[in-house]
């Protein structure tokens, strides 16, 4: 079957049809159009709201126009016709066919029709030679046609060919048949191109922007935001001296609220800052279980003591019964936990019912399996779990990704596995159980994965209110779904039809690999309160006002961007800006290698009249505006920036957009000079005439060697003819020198020309022009300039001017440390030095500014790409500071360094070996961080002895030990005698207080290593340690030990899942389920661990530890 790809004539996106000429034993004649249309129009899944076809009969083909329509005709209720290339379509080689709306102006506004059409070309002699395209269409008044550019080869049309007995045109004549099927719409959005697409005003509600891979998130938060009940309680959290990239409750609250009042997308950026994560964590997909598990444990504990606390227990609190019943003895061990969410398996159960009843699913223990009851020996006994009770909002966990033990490999399971509207679980209550309320739920979410393990999308489908529409939401769009998008399109499994090429809407993946992994169901008779509306009572007034005040203050700036192009960019340099300058030229613009200058900056309108700019200007410096003459700042070309000439009085009345085009118009914006006329010229004018002018005016700058600073003295006119010496006496008295100080002077060119003046020479022939500078300096003696050296100060101008090119700013920040918050942005800062600056002269600047000693203080470089620490600067006695900051490899500089201020010089540091030890307290959450600093050919047995000399012991005769982590399991317990040269950095060292009853162990104890991970044995998390298995100890006792050495409250540590883990197989861990087992009776391989399965809440596991960063909210 061949395949084409053709287009519209609006170059409208590719469509994909498909043409068929395969020879049949009986064919059909297109005559028999009912069957015609049934064969070569697929069942599009989509009921039909009407059917027509419609022939064309073409004479003369060969004699007529490039483009002919045929004559109209009626389907769904507007009238169509089809549109003829004969001759091609923007090509020669072939026929161009389309189905045109034939009146596209007419329509109303917003008019669409989706059409699932064929259009057929055949020999009006012999109905079964023909040939055809199908192809379905929405169409609208801007794309009103359709069809295929290459429907047919022209030099195919009149000879048989293709297995065909005659032409397709004979006697130059042909037929062209539509078959037109008109699709019902009741989404409103059937194959919708969303160009132009507005949520809010088709559904009431927007989306949450992507920030890159949290689609996952953005699915979880549509549902929570849905669950009314849940977005009241946020509501309640008190968060008004708040910051909302600190608070995670504000963040979430800004979130909720301005999904309610926002036309647009809403962002995300400042509630995952308010995480604590990072621009990396917002490119990583999460576990959204785990993710909703972790936000519901922060919030849950933001909500006590104030009127939400509760909440969220009240709504997805659920309570289960795990049991051993023995069959022939009246004897049942059980205990009840609760959950928040239910883990059903989609393995080998066809529906939703079925994965409720494996769950509930009894085991029998008999035979060797039988339960050891207590005083009652082995016995055969039904082992279970029973629910006590179903919570109003029940969360179904789909595991859809699970391990394939034969494969040894982790898969999405994509079966088939269906679910309903609505289910009644009473039948999975156990008979004891509150019965009071009717257990009927009603689908209220499913949220979907589309693609495989390694990567793809989410989305949700939500019905927000008990009778609404059901909605899809995908990321920044909204769209009405029907109920077989909800179920059938989400149920896996192979295609629901037959249907060769399945036709779906731009975007979407292959139907086999999208399917539901969370649903979301509510309790019948708690819907009116689950999501009863959310009222403006119910939002906190600080919330609306303080956004409401961030809205206006963004739509004024909008107001400023889009009226930005009737606005001139003006800035203006003084006298007075002048002064102060400390660099080249009248004031540093744009060049970020040196501090720049405070400049006022001015926007002012273009149609504003230079007359009305310069008398507002007069004003703010208070001087009369005839005492004011404003020089335009031009790119000179050996790169410096300098006054060129005054806007002339002839332009008062010309607006600034015209003075900047006739006097700037290289520049983006206009750089001015306001000049200040102190005094008349020969008690006449302000300012010298523009034409036949002999003044030159130039600006004077002062070199103070004593203070190592430049001083700029405001500008000055002289005489073109005059001597350069004529101004000496002048110099000296701007600066209150004796009459006759000898002087040098120097002509400020560019940055690496400074040159010397001769005074004899006039200031025509020292080429000097308006806005040139005149660097001097008191004439030095060789003693003064021996004097100054010594004191490691420059004596010259051009030494001075060397230096200010050798000046740049470096950022300093302090170096953030592993396993701590980012240290806050007060204690970075910047400081203007020297390119040419040794290590210690550097170390003495950074040093002055924290008040420390400079011999403490150890730099790290940047990475150019994005800012991190990269490598420890050491210290020499060569290296410059342009040296420290150039990177190893090819790749621009970064004016960056970090520091860290050290408790011992690094001349000791670089003669020792640091290490970083946990010390660990009574409990594993109990972490102090321990600096040891050891000569590099001590030993770990000198590491303990620092130790013993740093922490507190619970008795003197206590042993402490040493062991070393990788990934988060330990590696080997260190003996004594091992050189500490050989630790690797990348390793975590732990120390703790042997415990006692590790001392005391019996025989028949056992040593077992733990550790911590997270649903799969790779991902890892937390802190591992060794602990004792007591012979003969019950599994309910154990727990008690294990919890107090973990220092969990009960809450928390109902949430460990323990488990026995066989660390050299692939194998599922074994969790263990029975109170009444003892654990040292199990037989242990030397490398079999005990697993804690739990959340990690630390975020530190990092992807060496596991499959994938831990999610972790900080906020």
């Amino acid at each position: 079957m061949d395949e084409q790809m053709d287009v519209s004539l609006e170059s409208t996106p590719v469509e994909l049809d498909r043409s068929m000429s395969d020879v049949e034993e009986t064919p059909i004649l297109v005559t028999d159009y009912e069957a015609l249309a049934n064969k070569i129009l697929t069942d599009m899944g989509t009921e039909v709201e009407d059917f027509q076809y419609h022939t064309w009969t073409i004479n003369g083909w060969k004699t007529l126009d490039k483009r002919i329509t045929g004559p109209e005709f009626e389907a769904g209720g507007w009238k169509w016709r089809i549109l003829l290339f004969p001759f091609g379509n923007n090509n020669t080689d072939t026929v161009s066919i389309y189905l045109d709306f034939a009146d596209p102006k007419g329509a109303p506004a917003g008019w669409h029709s989706c059409v699932h059409f064929a259009l057929v070309l055949w020999n009006p002699e012999d109905p079964s030679e023909y040939v055809q395209h199908t192809a379905h269409h929405r169409f609208t008044a801007e794309e009103s046609d359709w069809g295929f550019t290459r429907f047919y080869e022209l030099r195919k049309l009149y000879a048989p060919c293709e297995n065909r007995a005659r032409p397709l045109i004979e006697n130059d004549t042909t037929n062209i048949t539509a078959f037109v099927r008109v699709l019902k719409d009741p989404t409103g959005v059937l194959w919708h191109n969303f160009i132009n697409y507005d949520s809010k005003k088709e559904t009431g509600y927007v989306g949450l922007k992507n920030q890159g891979a949290t689609c996952y998130m953005n699915s979880l938060l549509q549902s929570l935001y849905c669950t009314n009940y849940f977005r009241k309680a946020v509501y309640q959290i008190p968060t008004e001296s708040d910051e909302p990239t600190k608070s995670v409750s504000l963040a979430l609250q800004r979130v909720f609220y301005q999904l309610q009042t926002s036309d647009t997308p809403v962002g995300t950026t400042e509630l995952t800052k308010s995480f604590g994560w990072d621009s990396l964590d917002s490119f990583m997909q999460h576990d959204v279980q785990e993710f909703n598990r972790v936000l519901q444990d922060n919030l849950e504990g933001k909500m006590k003591n104030t009127e939400a606390d509760g909440a969220i227990t009240k709504l997805f609190l659920g309570k289960m019964k795990s049991y051993v019943k023995c069959v022939n003895v009246e004897f049942e061990s059980s205990r009840v936990e609760d959950y928040y969410d239910i883990q059903l398996n989609v393995k080998g159960c066809k529906t939703l019912r079925d994965s409720f009843s494996f769950y509930i699913q009894e085991e029998t223990l008999e035979g060797e399996n039988r339960y050891q009851a207590e005083g009652l020996g082995l016995q055969e006994a039904k082992k279970g779990v029973i629910f006590e009770s179903f919570p109003p909002v029940l969360h179904l966990q789909l595991k859809r990704f699970d391990f394939d033990i034969q494969r040894e490999v982790h898969v999405k399971i994509n079966d088939r596995h269906e679910f309903p509207m609505e289910i009644d679980l009473d039948e999975y209550l156990s008979p004891e159980a509150d019965r009071s309320k009717p257990q009927k739920y009603l689908l209220h979410g499913v949220l979907v994965h589309s693609g495989d393990l390694h990567g793809g999308h989410y989305f949700a489908l939500l019905k927000p209110e008990k009778d609404g529409k059901w909605l899809k939401f995908d990321d920044d769009r909204v769209t009405p779904v029907t109920d077989k998008e909800v179920l059938e399109d989400n149920y896996g499994g192979e295609f629901a039809n037959n249907n060769p090429l399945p036709i779906r809407p731009p975007g979407r993946n292959l139907k086999r690999f999208t399917n539901a992994y969370m649903l979301v169901y509510i309790r019948e008779s708690d819907i009116g309160e689950i999501l009863a509306p959310v009222l403006p009572d119910d939002i906190p007034q600080h919330l609306q006002k303080r956004l409401d005040e961030e809205k206006a203050a963004h739509e004024q700036k909008k107001k400023e961007k889009e009226e930005m192009h009737l606005y001139l960019n003006v800035k203006i340099i003084s006298d007075e800006t002048f002064k102060t300058h400390q660099g080249f030229d009248l004031a540093n613009f744009e060049d970020r290698q040196y501090l720049l200058s405070d400049i006022p900056n001015m926007k002012v309108l273009k149609s504003e009249t230079y007359g009305t700019f310069r008398e507002r200007i007069a004003e703010l410096h208070n001087v009369p505006v005839e005492r004011t003459r404003l020089w335009v700042l031009v790119n000179r070309q050996n790169k410096t920036v300098r006054p060129d000439a005054p806007i002339p009085e002839a332009l008062v009345g010309t607006s600034m957009e015209d003075v900047h085009s006739k006097m700037a118009s290289r520049q983006n914006e206009l750089k001015l000079y306001l000049e200040i006329a102190d005094k008349q010229l020969n008690g006449k004018t302000w300012f010298p005439p523009l034409e036949g002018n002999s003044y030159i005016m130039v600006f004077l700058k002062y070199f103070d060697p004593d203070m190592q600073s430049l001083e700029g003295l405001g500008h000055l006119y002289i005489q073109k003819l005059g001597k350069v010496g004529d101004i000496l006496q002048l110099l000296c008295e701007k600066k209150g020198f004796p009459p006759n100080t000898p002087l040098k002077i120097y002509e400020e060119i560019k940055p690496n020309m400074i040159e010397e003046m001769k005074t004899k020479a006039t200031f025509h022939q020292s080429e000097i022009q308006d806005g040139d500078i005149i660097c001097f300096t008191k004439a030095l003696t060789e003693k003064e300039i021996q004097d100054h050296h010594a004191e490691n100060r420059i004596a010259t101008i051009p030494q001075f001017y060397e230096h200010l090119t050798c000046r740049i700013v470096v950022q300093f920040k302090p170096k953030p440390r592993d396993r701590e918050p980012k240290p806050k942005s007060e204690f970075e800062f910047e400081l203007v030095l020297n390119k040419k600056m040794s290590y210690d002269a550097v170390a003495n600047q950074v040093a002055t500014h924290l008040k420390t000693d400079p011999l403490k203080l150890r730099f790290t470089t940047a990475t150019s790409g994005n800012g991190t620490p990269k490598t420890i600067v050491k210290r020499t006695t060569t290296q410059t500071l342009s040296e420290m900051l150039l990177p190893a490899y090819a790749g621009p500089p970064t004016n960056l360094l970090f520091y860290e201020m050290l408790d011992i010089s690094i001349v000791e540091l670089e003669t020792k070996k640091f290490l970083k030890v946990i010390w660990l307290g009574n409990t594993i959450k109990e972490e102090t961080t321990i600096d040891v600093r050891l000569p590099k050919a001590a030993q770990v047995n000198d590491i303990l002895e620092d130790l013993l000399e740093k922490v507190k012991l619970s008795s003197e005769n206590k042993k402490i030990r040493l062991y070393e982590v990788m990934n988060n399991k330990i590696q080997k317990e260190f003996t004594g005698n091992e050189p500490i040269a050989n630790i690797q950095e990348y390793v975590t060292l732990y120390a703790e207080e042997i415990p006692e009853e590790e001392l005391q162990m019996a025989s028949e104890d056992r040593l077992v290593h733990v550790y911590h991970f997270t649903k799969e044995p790779l991902r890892t998390h937390g802190i591992p340690f060794k602990f004792v298995l007591k012979a003969g100890e019950l599994f309910s006792e154990t727990k008690n030990r294990l919890q107090s050495r973990l220092g969990m409250n009960e809450k928390d540590f109902a949430k460990v899942k323990v488990a026995l883990v066989q660390q050299t197989s692939y194998s599922k861990p074994r969790y263990i389920e029975e109170d009444d087992i003892v654990l040292a009776s199990n037989t242990w391989g030397s490398e079999d661990l005990l697993g804690l399965d739990h959340i990690d809440r630390t975020g530190r596991s990092g992807r060496m530890g596991g499959l994938e960063k831990a999610i972790f909210i900080r906020g």
